[in-house]
């Protein structure tokens, strides 16, 4: 059996997941597997690979929609509804002294001391600013300052805080608040476990203009994507090349969440053990497959993005298959 057949006989086993190999000269190294699941404005399953259903956390994928509450509580207004404010509080920034610098503008403009901030200060850096959650910090305790809440304690799972971000959520959702389950993510603050599609949905509801605040969130993140990560990294490279169509937020083990603008679509991605390589390169692959991105922009992603060892190759097997009524 030739290396292509035998890619594809494995392929069927995984059940219509979608699966990266790590090719060294023309021998599988390692492989990855991949759920991913495209959901529209209405909560419905259009296609998928693998199990729509399958649960997890959503980790930084959460942030634009922990932003609302930014909005709707007053504290953006305090930053005069600077969109590179609201961009950062979405961001998983690379801790690059402009990304600290926008963090400690929307302190300074809310009257928050950044000593309040819970996030770690990360290795071999000086300051929390330079945590790459500081921005989703800034803007918890910007709320809680307009909101006059307890700041000591905003990451607590039953803060006045979190409980109205999971309030939102559910709501964005249809379902009881009572079934959302949360814990911590690695910087302090509380994400959500939720089904793939449950995910997709969200980003389906952040491409449309249907709800005022995920619009101006929407809108902020297309047009400050290097607050979202950084040059070079996948969110920001993918948005800027995407002609403000595309939205793509990262989180980490293996989350990747992308929406096609104006369409009401939205994607989720779930590699099973975690894989950052794997994640992105499902990423371009459906990108591909749904053509949401020109040839060439995709071409130069793959090559920026992609960027392994001299002799090794991904190779990307499955595709989203339409959904079974």
């Amino acid at each position: 059996m030739n290396i292509r057949n035998k890619l594809s006989e494995e392929n069927k086993i995984n059940s219509g997941m979608i699966t990266v190999y790590l090719k060294r000269e023309s021998f599988i190294e390692s492989s990855h597997n991949a759920h991913a699941v495209i959901c529209d404005n209405k909560g419905r399953i259009l296609m998928k690979a693998g199990e729509p259903k399958h649960k997890t956390f959503i980790r930084s994928a959460l942030k634009p929609f922990q932003a609302m509450s930014f909005i709707s509580s007053g504290a953006f207004e305090q930053t005069l509804y600077d969109e590179k404010a609201l961009a950062i509080s979405c961001g998983s920034h690379s801790g690059s002294k402009y990304h600290a610098r926008e963090v400690f503008k929307l302190l300074w403009n809310s009257d928050v001391d950044v000593e309040a901030l819970k996030c770690p200060v990360p290795r071999d850096r000086k300051s929390k600013l330079e945590h790459n959650c500081s921005g989703k910090h800034a803007a918890f305790l910007a709320i809680c300052k307009k909101m006059k809440w307890p700041i000591k304690d905003y990451l607590e799972l039953n803060h006045p805080l979190q409980i109205e971000i999971n309030r939102r959520v559910s709501e964005l959702l249809g379902i009881s608040q009572d079934n959302l389950i949360a814990a911590r993510d690695d910087c302090g603050a509380p994400t959500l476990r939720l089904e793939l599609s449950q995910m997709a949905y969200l980003y389906a509801l952040l491409s449309g203009s249907e709800h005022n605040e995920l619009e101006q969130i929407s809108r902020a993140m297309r047009r400050q994507p290097t607050l979202l990560a950084g040059q070079g990294k996948f969110d920001t490279e993918l948005i800027e090349r995407g002609h403000g169509q595309i939205i793509s937020k990262s989180g980490a083990e293996g989350i990747q969440c992308l929406s096609k603008v104006g369409q009401g679509l939205g994607i989720a991605i779930k590699v099973e053990d975690g894989s950052k390589r794997a994640k992105y390169a499902v990423a371009l692959h459906l990108l591909k497959q749904l053509e949401w991105i020109t040839p060439s922009s995709l071409q130069e992603l793959e090559e920026q993005v992609l960027k392994i060892k001299p002799g090794l190759e991904l190779e990307v097997q499955g595709e989203l298959r339409f959904q079974e009524k």
